[in-house]
């Protein structure tokens, strides 16, 4: 029977070296797709006649965001959004802790059905049960008020979040509750002082994703806020966009920086806490 001829080193070489390369454009194309835009925006700021083209400004100036750092164009729709999406964000975070609590620590034959039912509810779209939400704050006065509209979006975040911390909680060992409870402490005091302090990175990532996404969203601010000066800066910044299709590209650009500060500000305050992991080391001894 004749042997099967062996691919040459050189030939397998090659085809590693040309899928490496072909990765790699890949990637770069990616990247690109990301970085053009950021580059316009960066550009775009300093450019008072800035348009739609990537393109240095031919005289870099802060004109653009000298007109848009106003009372009325920035600063009011950015305390409206740090106090809708940090009131929010608090409130998902403490359910979401309260509610992953028994999921993670109590076993039951309900348990994966709701859990699953908790995260089916993460696929609905938000254009699907706003008109009736809208019916309903009309209803019970709560429609155009910042605390009406942070509660529905902690509700609407609430089931990600649930399904977040009980992950992240069920990598602290329940040995060390149970250590706690010998030494007198409570359910919730166990919670509060052990379970939680190594549950830091969780919560730092439950945390930012909650924000990032209160801080992006448009819709739900857009129906159930209708007073201009309770508007969020997510919804303002349509006040850049004029008719007949003018736009001010240049203050958009700007705006658009400014508006993106409180999130990489957030990141990177706990950004440290990321890397760190679950500060499980020493506290569990063989």
């Amino acid at each position: 029977m004749r042997p099967l001829a062996l691919r040459p080193p050189a030939t397998r070489h090659t085809r590693t070296v040309r899928q490496r390369a072909a990765a790699d454009a890949a990637l770069l194309l990616v990247a690109a797709a990301f970085a053009v835009p950021l580059v316009w925006l960066l550009l775009a700021s300093a450019d008072p006649d800035a348009g739609l083209g990537v393109r240095a400004p031919a005289h870099p100036t802060t004109e653009n965001f000298s007109a848009v750092l106003t009372d009325d164009i920035t600063f009011t729709p950015m305390l409206n959004s740090l106090l809708l999406c940090g009131g929010a964000t608090l409130l998902t975070v403490v359910c979401a802790t309260l509610a992953a609590y028994p999921l993670s620590r109590y076993r039951s034959r309900f348990s994966r059905p709701y859990l699953l039912g908790i995260l089916f509810t993460t696929c609905l779209p938000l254009t699907a049960v706003m008109v009736p939400v809208y019916a309903l704050y009309v209803r019970v006065d709560l429609i155009d008020t910042l605390y009406g509209t942070a509660l529905f979006l902690a509700a609407a975040q609430l089931p990600f979040a649930v399904w977040l911390m009980k992950n992240f909680m069920d990598s602290v060992p329940a040995i060390l509750e149970e250590a706690a409870w010998t030494d007198g402490a409570s359910r919730l005091q166990a919670l509060v002082r052990v379970i939680l302090p190594l549950m830091g990175p969780g919560i730092a990532v439950v945390t930012i994703y909650s924000f990032i996404m209160m801080w992006g969203n448009f819709f739900v601010p857009f129906m159930l806020l209708l007073s201009p000066d309770q508007l969020p800066a997510s919804v303002s910044i349509f006040t850049f966009f004029g008719n007949y299709e003018q736009v001010a590209y240049g203050q958009l650009a700007a705006f658009s920086i400014l508006y993106s500060t409180p999130v990489v500000l957030l990141y990177a305050l706990i950004a440290r806490r990321l890397g760190g992991g679950f500060a499980l080391g020493g506290a569990v001894k063989g």
